[in-house]
């Protein structure tokens, strides 16, 4: 006859531990149906479940208790009946989600209410990893994340109201959440593309254009009206650029090698560049930044506006093709994925404004980056308290996979 036994043994950790246990049980033929450790400084936590013949079983606890002893950790041991097996076996095909939260650290009330929201929705947390370096008391200037994973299993209540919830709470308690199913597409994501103004760089172009021109009010006027949603973005890109008429093109370049670039985008671009991804900039911005950026940073693609220049090298306040607005990125979004072999859910799409949720909701993973609140509301995922590798975590990066770029 067989029998299941649970094996648990929790102390210091240290180096050939798991190797003994192990030998011991390999004498005896034991099956090894189910195995977890956790190492929290220095403290080990080791589940071991195993299905033996029950004439060893006596025999195999007293060598594993012994051994224990001798190591100097505790060590015990539960039966597990056959139904009480093939429950838990049964549960284990349920839907698996991936709850990430991030933040510049994180508190216990912040996770207790991230928690809360799992338990809430009858979901079960079946592990948390912590995915950033640990922090430094006394230099904690440095490595200023903090990011943990959790492990979710079942299938949520009600998966809109759950989201809803997590955003509600990244804007009251300071921290920021991807809920994503857990799934071959989300660890084998191919294609980002990027908002540029106010996403890769900290600023509007249009904005710095219209400064040298002498209609920065106006056109920030417009400009915040488009983002919110409230004007057509066509309609008030045409009265913008309508305003640059006679400005000079050697300004733009001036204001390229100026450009303020979003924090953590170098570390973001460097990874996602090693790890083979395609990257584009889809921007209802000009194609001379995009250009500028592209080159840098070495993304494959660009797409976005063009500015009509006369024979005399000024801006002409019209635009040469389509304008990119928001049902354009989506449908470029599609295009390149197409052209690339790429599935859509294999996609990711950033942006902060109005313009950016038909790509965002396109996208496998959509994300809202610092944007406005109505994009927040309905993106399926935002960043507000880190910079743009915060990405990287909603991707399941760690830093200590990253190297010495985990570290940036």
């Amino acid at each position: 006859m067989k029998e299941q036994i649970l094996v648990r043994i929790t102390g210091k950790d240290r180096s050939g531990l798991t190797a003994s246990i192990m030998q011991i049980l390999a004498r005896y033929d034991a099956q090894i149906l189910d195995i977890g450790q956790a190492d929290i400084h220095s403290t080990l936590s080791l589940g071991i479940l195993i299905r033996m013949d029950e004439a060893n079983s006596g025999q195999v606890m007293k060598e594993l208790l012994f051994k224990a002893t001798e190591l100097g950790v505790n060590i015990g041991f539960e039966p597990v009946s056959d139904d009480e097996y093939e429950d838990w076996a049964g549960r284990q095909g349920k839907n698996r989600y991936i709850l990430t939260v991030i933040g510049r650290s994180l508190s216990a009330l912040q996770i207790h209410k991230a928690a809360e929201v799992v338990a809430q929705q009858g979901l079960n947390i079946d592990s948390i990893k912590r995915l950033t370096g640990r922090m430094s008391i006394m230099h904690p200037e440095r490595n200023v994340r903090a990011c943990i994973e959790f492990s979710l299993r079942g299938t949520p209540v009600d998966r809109s109201a759950m989201q809803a919830e997590l955003m509600n709470l990244s804007s009251e308690t300071g921290m920021d959440f991807s809920l994503q199913k857990d799934d071959m597409y989300r660890r084998m994501r191919r294609l980002i593309c990027f908002d540029m103004d106010s996403t890769l760089i900290q600023t509007e172009c249009i904005d710095e254009l219209a400064e040298r021109a002498g209609v920065g009010e106006q056109v920030r006027a417009i400009t915040a009206s488009a983002m919110r949603g409230e004007i057509d973005f066509k309609e008030s890109f045409t009265r913008r650029v309508s305003l640059l008429k006679g400005l000079d093109i050697s300004v733009m370049q001036e204001i390229a090698e100026h450009l303020p670039i979003t924090e953590g985008t170098d570390r973001l671009m460097s990874v996602l560049k090693t790890c083979g991804y395609k990257i584009a900039i889809l921007s209802g911005g000009f194609t001379f930044f995009g250009e500028y950026l592209q080159r840098r940073y070495g993304i494959d693609y660009v797409y976005a506006n063009e500015l009509e220049i006369d024979e005399n090298g000024k801006l002409t306040g019209r635009y040469v093709g389509e304008v990119v607005d928001g049902r354009r990125k989506a449908d470029l979004l599609k295009l390149i994925a197409q052209s690339e072999k790429v599935n859509l859910a294999q996609t990711i799409a950033v942006g902060d404004g109005a313009n950016d949720l038909p790509m965002l909701s396109e996208a496998g993973l959509g994300i809202a980056f610092h944007a406005k609140p109505r994009v927040v509301e309905k993106a399926g995922q935002s960043i507000n308290t880190l910079g743009l590798d915060g990405i990287l975590y909603f991707l399941g990066f760690k830093d200590s996979h990253l190297g010495s770029q985990g570290m940036m």
